[in-house]
């Protein structure tokens, strides 16, 4: 977990064997009230937090790394920032760190490489049985609901 004012440090994961940092200088936090739990008197203070970073500009990005976050990111992004918002908790600090913490994870999730494609496989010889045979037993028991002729 990385405190307000570090780095951010994304953990290793799927297309980030080593993590990544994302230099402190690259964040840019925003206050502002807070519409969060409280009663009367509280929530006066700028609790809620902004954090915006820039992948378009970002150093800690290879180009391939990039390249990719912007494709992934594309949905969630303004002018090639991503900006994420927390406002749950009612201390300033808590909602910085939920905030970090929600940006390391988005980010690890949009450098992870897209999984490989299925492959698909033939039918076993036992289920292409059973299918042949489910369809004989529903054949039979249909013409049998036919008419009933005497002899």
């Amino acid at each position: 977990m990385s405190r307000p004012g570090d780095d951010l440090q994304v953990p290793p994961g799927p297309g980030l064997p080593t993590g990544l940092s994302v230099p402190a200088a690259e964040l840019t936090e925003r206050f502002s009230r807070s519409p969060g739990p409280g009663g009367q008197s509280v929530n006066t203070a700028d609790s809620r937090v902004e954090l915006v970073y820039d992948v378009r500009a970002s150093s800690a990005l290879s180009p391939a790394q990039r390249d990719r976050a912007l494709r992934n990111l594309a949905g969630r992004l303004v002018d090639g920032s991503v900006v994420v918002v927390a406002s749950e908790h009612r201390s300033q600090h808590r909602n910085r760190v939920a905030a970090r913490e929600r940006l390391a994870g988005l980010l690890r999730t949009a450098l992870a490489p897209p999984p490989p494609a299925r492959r698909p496989t033939k039918p076993t010889r036992g289920s292409q049985r059973r299918r042949l045979e489910s369809k004989r037993q529903r054949a039979q028991t249909k013409s049998l609901r036919g008419r009933v002729r005497g002899e």
